[in-house]
């Protein structure tokens, strides 16, 4: 896929040509012409993540396309309305002020930033449900909200258990984004180096989305000698510093721990860079459980030589989806108080398998893969690693 980005502006997409097809013959009259179940979905189309767009409409079309074939949500066709998330919090804030007074959505799905979803759940204050779905750094308990995200007890910390044991690294360098997630995440990412008997090397943060080209942080990284660097870049950033590294032969000798490091961010970062690169997430394109078989057969049959590559941001938006039709036929209602009862425990699918929703959190099966050229190749799994978030409900 390529790696250039749309144009950072920020808009609400047309959906003249979106998930909902209701004149098809499978649609009931009463179903055609029930209120529809509007949607604002939040993805990147515009900045350094928007490499991820493209997967992520392909997903939510999926979903919204399978769930209406289902009979939308508590009897209502869903209607998508994609939203960019690519650029500063307070803008995509301001979409979600418009979404709900114009638009009067009934959820929100988000797949973006932490900051951008700080900046949305004070804006949205609990009124309208959000569907909270990428990796994230865990913690966030704020009403009517549910994440489904990997949190750092879920990837971080197995993932650093492994480099300690099998790759014998006793030191690390941390380098990420300077905002919520990375900030956070090595909050936690200390404390389990601490926990093994590692040590750290060196902490830095770089702006989110500048044009970053990772020169001078990869001298520091080289001078300091780390056994392993874990990184929280996003998109464009990740991919340069990961070009860089390589480019001063530094993958030859340093293992690398990539925390949001997927196959849209992999074939950008290239072959010939990803040598000793490892990656921890709830899903990959290629694992073998049955329902991600399915769920990429049926991606590959509706999209065909175009459809965007998999990856698991993007997977995430089909997974958030089928929650909202559990979540909301289960509640009965578009309540607040009736739909965070109807969470604990409710079970629905997701791109990789079923998954429940405990404490408004997911707990998950974990994937631990080597990079090999542009593939992923996985080499340990942990089963029903719980998310660390149990949120009142």
């Amino acid at each position: 896929m390529s790696n250039e980005f749309i144009p950072a502006r920020r808009r609400i997409i047309s959906v003249a040509a979106g998930t909902a097809v209701l004149g098809t013959g499978w649609v009931g009259s009463a179903f055609a012409q029930a209120k529809e179940f509007k949607i604002g979905l939040f993805i990147a189309l515009s900045g350094p993540a928007a490499l991820f767009g493209p997967t992520q409409r392909a997903c939510a079309d999926l979903a919204a396309e399978k769930i209406n074939k289902a009979g939308g949500i508590m009897g209502r066709p869903v209607r998508l309305i994609p939203t960019d998330a690519g650029g500063p919090p307070a803008e995509t804030a301001k979409s979600a002020v418009r979404l709900m007074l114009g638009d009067k959505v009934d959820l929100f799905v988000g797949s973006h930033d932490s900051a951008t979803r700080e900046a949305n759940i004070a804006t949205i204050k609990g009124k309208v449900a959000y569907i909270y779905s990428p990796v994230y750094e865990g913690g966030e308990c704020s009403p009517n909200v549910y994440c489904l995200g990997e949190t750092p007890p879920q990837q971080a910390q197995p993932a650093i258990e492994f480099l300690l044991k099998e790759r014998k690294a006793k030191t690390f360098h941390l380098i990420g984004d300077d905002y919520v997630w990375p900030h956070k995440v090595n909050e936690q990412v200390r404390k389990y180096v601490a926990q093994y008997g590692g040590k750290i090397t060196g902490e830095e943060y770089v702006p989110f989305g500048a044009p970053n080209k990772f020169e001078e942080a990869v001298t520091r990284i080289k001078a300091a000698k780390p056994d392993a660097v874990i990184c929280t870049l996003v998109g464009a950033d990740n991919v340069n510093f990961n070009r860089t590294f390589a480019g001063f032969g530094l993958d030859k000798s340093i293992a690398r721990l990539s925390l949001l490091l997927e196959e849209n961010t992999l074939q950008g970062v290239g072959a010939e860079n990803s040598g000793n690169l490892y990656s921890c997430m709830g899903y990959f394109a290629n694992i073998q459980t049955a329902a991600a078989k399915k769920f990429k057969a049926e991606y590959l049959a509706k999209y065909g030589d175009k459809a965007p590559q998999l990856a698991t941001i993007g997977a995430d938006c089909y997974s958030a989806l089928n929650l909202a039709k559990a979540l909301f036929d289960k509640a009965g209602a578009n309540d607040m108080k009736k739909l965070m009862a109807a969470s604990e425990g409710l079970s629905f699918d997701t791109a990789s398998g079923r998954a429940t929703m405990r404490g408004r959190q997911v707990d998950k099966d974990m994937y631990l893969a080597i990079c090999k050229g542009t593939e992923f190749e996985v080499i340990e799994t942990f089963k029903a690693i719980k998310s660390g978030t149990a949120c009142r409900v």
